[in-house]
């Protein structure tokens, strides 16, 4: 599932139609009718936790397009990889990367799940018309080029995967997306305080969030607090902080817990600074049979009661869980 790194890439390969017309479109997407961005203008692009928004208008409105460079620290790596990264988003099967600094702007989700709602398939009439799209597990965004299969699907054939979306812009060019889920929605909430690449991530609300009386994977996965950080961010800021993912938050000591948001927000960045690097992505535990130091690695579906299960991978050597002891002196710290 693409999470915030992988989004902000989308965003970027995105950015350089934002100004231009749709002057074709195709696509085999039935909920939305691709027909229906004819002659529209693409007048901004925002990413909001692990979705992407687009919004498009009948008229050109260059006075209001919204503003799409990249975070200063970024802009150099985009210039030498420019030629490269205007070909195609990372899709799974891509290159999956790390490496990156703290300091990017950002933005995030609203609500209790991050903007969950679809707000229908054809915009309101006079409202702005943003086009909310959420990657699922296997969405990505091509530039300038049709993703192709890599490998015989189940009856032996060698099928491209059918974009669900293209749109074609005046300027040349244009953007496949594939897996995806799209609707038209009101105009997005911007909440940099929730969004874990933002410059703005409330640190001190992460923690109270993660101090709560339940397993900490729950609560590092609920977008109110950490927009953008997805199951691969998860598992990885985890076994980085040596923290069991049942462990309740309260029963962990404020050292622990800041540790545990220190990760998460350095590894999220390493990883949105090694997609505009062109490096691979490294886990140390996430799909792995053996942490780093050689310990068998666990393996198990864990969620809130009634809630979605997510698998987690954990190290039990690496990621004991506390001891009575301990436990107690982590509620007193």
């Amino acid at each position: 599932m693409p999470e915030g790194p992988s989004v902000r890439k989308f965003h970027h390969l995105v950015s350089p139609f934002v100004g231009q017309q749709v002057v074709k479109t195709g696509g085999s997407s039935k909920k939305l009718n691709p027909a229906s961005f004819q002659s529209l203008w693409l007048l901004d692009n925002q990413v909001h936790g692990k979705k992407l928004f687009l919004r498009f208008d009948p008229d050109e409105e260059l006075g209001s397009l919204g503003n799409n460079s990249l975070p200063e620290p970024l802009q150099e790596g985009e210039k030498k990889e420019e030629a490269e990264d205007q070909k195609q988003a990372l899709g799974p099967s891509s290159r999956e990367i790390n490496r990156s600094s703290q300091s990017l702007e950002r933005v995030v989700p609203s609500g209790d799940n991050g903007l969950e709602c679809l707000r229908g398939d054809t915009p309101t009439e006079g409202a702005e018309r943003w086009l909310q799209v959420s990657f699922g597990l296997f969405g990505s965004i091509w530039m300038n080029e049709f993703s192709r299969a890599k490998k015989a699907n189940k009856r032996g054939d060698w099928r491209d995967p059918i974009p669900r979306l293209v749109l074609y812009f005046g300027g040349g060019g244009f953007l496949a997306f594939y897996n995806c889920q799209m609707a038209w929605s009101p105009s997005p909430v911007v909440i940099p305080a929730s969004d874990i690449l933002s410059e703005k991530f409330h640190r001190a609300r992460a923690l109270e969030a993660l101090s709560q009386e339940q397993p900490v994977c729950y609560t590092l996965l609920d977008q109110r607090y950490f927009s953008g950080l997805g199951n691969i961010i998860k598992n990885e800021a985890l076994y980085r902080a040596g923290i069991h993912p049942l462990s309740l938050g309260s029963l962990l000591s404020p050292p622990h817990l800041e540790a545990l948001v220190d990760h998460v927000v350095e590894f999220s960045a390493d990883w949105l600074r090694g997609k505009f690097q062109g490096k691979q992505q490294h886990t140390q535990v996430y799909q792995k049979e053996q942490c780093p130091v050689g310990h068998q690695v666990m393996k198990e579906a864990f969620g809130p009661p009634g809630g979605f299960q997510r698998l987690t991978w954990w190290c039990p050597q690496c990621q004991p869980r506390l001891p009575p002891d301990e436990q107690e002196q982590g509620r007193l710290s």
